[in-house]
């Protein structure tokens, strides 16, 4: 990865940074000849700034649970099954207009273990990198419809409704793939009024 002027403290990244199937978490991380399981998804959307323009050259990586509401690590204490084709994570360099695309599947809801009997509602985390690893926002997307979010206490800790509700991925009929894939459509606002809700930067980059 080539390095960048002083100033900026970081990595230039580029579309050759990445692997041919970083995108896709649906054989990312599959054996041969094998998929993940589960209902097969396209995230897509778009990085704007404050003005609405796109923003070219960021790495957004996503990482999820899979079609069980499980997560691939150690610590995960929840017993529903591991997808051993399924890795849960991905990565995309924005093209020039601030547009990003990834397939994977529909993650399930899972249970909250700080609480009673809490469930989170099916998401996916986004983390987006800035022109350094110092600038990174995190924050997460949720599905149109579920009826677990109203009561996650994670969502619930979001300040404001119209915030909660630029969180919520709306479906895409018009990027669907018939017969393979359904699409949402997931734009993400780095700072002012419309922007988006990050959970370690609330007011963004």
């Amino acid at each position: 990865m080539p390095a960048t002027p002083t100033e900026n403290i970081g990595p230039v990244f580029t579309r050759d940074s990445l692997g041919p199937l970083d995108h896709d978490l649906i054989v990312n991380h599959a054996r041969p000849g094998q998929t993940a399981m589960g209902a097969r998804l396209i995230v897509h959307g778009r990085l704007l700034d404050q003005t609405g323009r796109g923003v070219p050259g960021a790495l957004i990586e996503v990482w999820q649970a899979n079609a069980s509401g499980r997560y691939r690590h150690k610590r995960d204490g929840y017993l529903a099954p591991l997808d051993p084709d399924f890795g849960g994570c991905g990565r995309v360099i924005t093209d020039q207009n601030g547009a990003y695309m990834f397939r994977t599947i529909m993650p399930a809801p899972y249970p909250w273990p700080n609480g009673g009997n809490d469930w989170r509602p099916a998401h996916i985390h986004f983390s987006v990198f800035g022109q350094c690893f110092a600038q990174r926002l995190v924050t997460q997307m949720y599905f149109e419809g579920d009826p677990l979010i109203a009561r996650c206490p994670i969502v619930n800790a979001v300040p404001d409704q119209d915030a909660i509700a630029r969180l919520i991925a709306q479906p895409d009929m018009e990027a669907t793939v018939p017969m393979d894939a359904r699409a949402y459509r997931f734009d993400i606002v780095l700072r002012g009024r419309r922007a988006s809700y990050f959970e370690n930067r609330p007011e963004g980059i």
